[in-house]
């Protein structure tokens, strides 16, 4: 008794096309996501005063920045929330726009001279806007695409 094995090489193609177009989109995903929070970076930057951003290179250091504020999101800001915690929870969360403050002011220290923060209460309010729009702009633009 002999066994025939067939293989079905236009399911493979398929199925490798469909793993390409999903990976492509959710780099285009992320990018749309970082141009959009550099714009929101620009929106606040204009809004408030002792918060400023170079913007020399047409937005370059606002796209720097909203990929470094990216990357601290998903690895210093879970950490910090967990240590914070208990003075998030006596403070009826008040203390949680505080880790987004100190997010800003790492990234800060990275950007140097291109990403300037003054003041300890105006960048409160300012993480307060950023966290806001952001908002706005996953449920207005990106969700919808």
């Amino acid at each position: 008794m002999k066994k025939k094995i067939i293989i079905d090489t236009k399911t493979i193609v398929k199925e490798e096309k469909h793993y390409k177009k999903l990976i492509n989109n959710c780099f285009i995903e992320w990018l749309i996501y970082m141009i959009g929070y550099a714009i929101v970076l620009i929106t606040v930057s204009v809004l408030f005063k002792s918060f400023e951003i170079n913007n020399k290179y047409f937005g370059l250091y606002a796209l720097l920045g909203s990929i470094i504020i990216y990357i601290l999101n998903q690895t210093i800001k879970p950490v910090l929330t967990y240590i914070t915690l208990p003075l998030t929870v006596l403070s009826w969360g008040l203390f949680y726009p505080i880790i987004n403050v100190i997010i800003l002011y790492i990234t800060n220290f990275i950007l140097g001279d291109n990403f300037k923060i003054s003041g300890f209460i105006a960048p409160f309010f300012i993480a307060i806007v950023i966290s806001l729009l952001n908002i706005l702009m996953e449920g207005l633009i990106l969700k919808p695409i």
